[in-house]
C-alpha cells in the first residue's frame, strides 16, 4: 500500500516514451503522457471558498501550494516559466474561471516544488464541468478521469476551447 492507503504504480507510457505515476484504478488506462516538452498548458483546481480567483485577482501573485497528490507534485516539477494555466474552481461552481501563468519555479524541496504564479484574467465564458465532459476535447483527459486531480495538463486544443 501507498500514499492514504491506495497502491501506486508506475508505469511506462508507450506514448511518446514518458512516465506516468496512476493511482492503480487508473493505471490501466490508455492515456495520453503529457509533458512539458509538448505542453504549456495546465489546469489549477481551488475551493473558491479557501482561495479564490478573486481573491487572486486581488494578490496579482502568489506561491501555489498545499498540493499532496504524487502525480498533482509531478506535474508542478514540470513546469517551467510562462507555462499558461487555468484556474478552477471546484466545489459547487465547478468551472473554469480565469487564466495565470508561472513567475518561477523551485524544485528544490524534495516533496513539492514551489511555485509562483501570477494572475492573468478572467475568463468571458466560464466553461462548467458538465460543459467540459460534454466536449470530445476531454474524453481522455485526466480532468475528466481523475475528478480529483488538482493539477492537470492540458492540451493546446483544450486551453483554446477552456478560454473561448
Amino acid at each position: 500500500m501507498g500514499v492514504h492507503g491506495m497502491s501506486w504504480s508506475l508505469r511506462m507510457a508507450r506514448w511518446r516514451d514518458c512516465l506516468v505515476l496512476f493511482p492503480l484504478p487508473y493505471s490501466l488506462l490508455t492515456l495520453p503522457c503529457l509533458t512539458m516538452e509538448r505542453m504549456a498548458y495546465f489546469l489549477f483546481k481551488s475551493e473558491p471558498d479557501v482561495y479564490s480567483f478573486d481573491d487572486f485577482l486581488s494578490d496579482k501573485e502568489t506561491v501555489w501550494d498545499g498540493v499532496a497528490n504524487p502525480t498533482a507534485v509531478m506535474h508542478l516539477r514540470e513546469m517551467k516559466k510562462g507555462t499558461k494555466w487555468i484556474f478552477y474552481h471546484t466545489g459547487d461552481e465547478r468551472a473554469a474561471v480565469g487564466t495565470g501563468t508561472v513567475v518561477s519555479v523551485d524544485a528544490s524541496d524534495p516533496k513539492v516544488p514551489i511555485v509562483k504564479v501570477k494572475v492573468g484574467k478572467r475568463i468571458k465564458n466560464p466553461k462548467t464541468l458538465a460543459e467540459i465532459k460534454a466536449e470530445p476535447l476531454f474524453a481522455k483527459s485526466p480532468l475528466v478521469i481523475i475528478g480529483r486531480l488538482s493539477v492537470v495538463p492540458l492540451t493546446e486544443e483544450q486551453w483554446e476551447w477552456l478560454l473561448g
